[in-house]
């Protein structure tokens, strides 16, 4: 594939036109702050540039490396179950109610 064109060097490419331009004797006009740069009797097609002129190219297909990024999404896709973890019984805070539901005491219990 072809690399696309960068803003660098577009800036480089017109700055060097420019600069042919004035070595040739080619004179820059004062033009008035403010004024467009497009003709205002052309139309209006969206961009001055035209993006995309060119074919789409073709592109060619590496089975190893297609192979090996089908091998690492599936594995990213796949769940791994979680480790057990071997804990030791903790006490743990146990309240006592009363026959009408309220708390009377909170007392450690040992699971």
């Amino acid at each position: 594939m072809k690399k696309p064109v960068s803003k660098a060097e577009l800036r480089a490419d017109l700055e060097r036109a420019t600069e042919r331009f004035l070595r040739k004797g080619g004179q820059v006009t004062a033009v008035p702050r403010g004024t467009s740069g497009s003709d205002a009797h052309t139309p209006q097609n969206g961009l001055s540039r035209r993006l995309f002129v060119e074919p789409r190219e073709q592109r060619t297909l590496i089975p190893e490396v297609v192979a090996a990024i089908e091998k690492r999404r599936k594995a990213m896709l796949k769940r791994k179950p979680q480790p057990k973890r071997s804990r030791l019984p903790r006490p743990r805070r146990k309240t006592i109610y009363d026959d009408f539901g309220e708390p009377l005491r909170k007392v450690w219990v040992d699971d």
